[in-house]
C-alpha cells in the first residue's frame, strides 16, 4: 500500500518542529555544518544507521565541513510524508559535532 503524501500545509506545519529544515522540490532538506570533514563522515554514518533502523533512506551529500540531508518518500510519489518527518526528528535527536 502506498504511503499518503502530506499536503503542503501539513509539511509547513511539520517544519515548525524541525529547526533549520526546509521544504524544497518535494523534499525536506537540511545542511548541517560540522567542524571537520571526518566529523561529517561520522555524522553521515550515524544518519545512515538511523535510516536503516527506520527503513527509510535519505540522500546524503558529504562535503568539506558539511552534510546535506534530503528526505522524500518514493512510494508517496516522491513527496514528503510522515516517514520523512519522523526520520528528520530522529536525525535532530542525534548529537553531532557543531562548529
Amino acid at each position: 500500500m502506498p504511503t499518503i503524501p502530506f499536503e503542503d500545509a501539513e509539511v509547513y506545519e511539520a517544519l515548525k518542529a524541525l529547526n533549520g529544515w526546509e521544504h524544497l522540490d518535494h523534499h525536506l532538506v537540511k545542511t548541517y555544518v560540522v567542524p571537520t570533514y571526518l566529523s561529517g563522515l561520522t555524522f553521515a554514518a550515524a544518519i545512515g544507521t538511523l535510516a536503516e533502523a527506520h527503513d527509510h533512506h535519505p540522500d546524503l551529500y558529504i562535503g568539506y565541513k558539511k552534510v546535506r540531508v534530503e528526505l522524500t518518500t518514493h512510494d508517496a510519489g516522491n513527496r514528503v510524508s510522515l516517514k520523512d518527518v519522523t526520520l528528520a526528528k530522529a536525525i535532530e535527536s542525534l548529537h553531532y559535532p557543531r562548529t
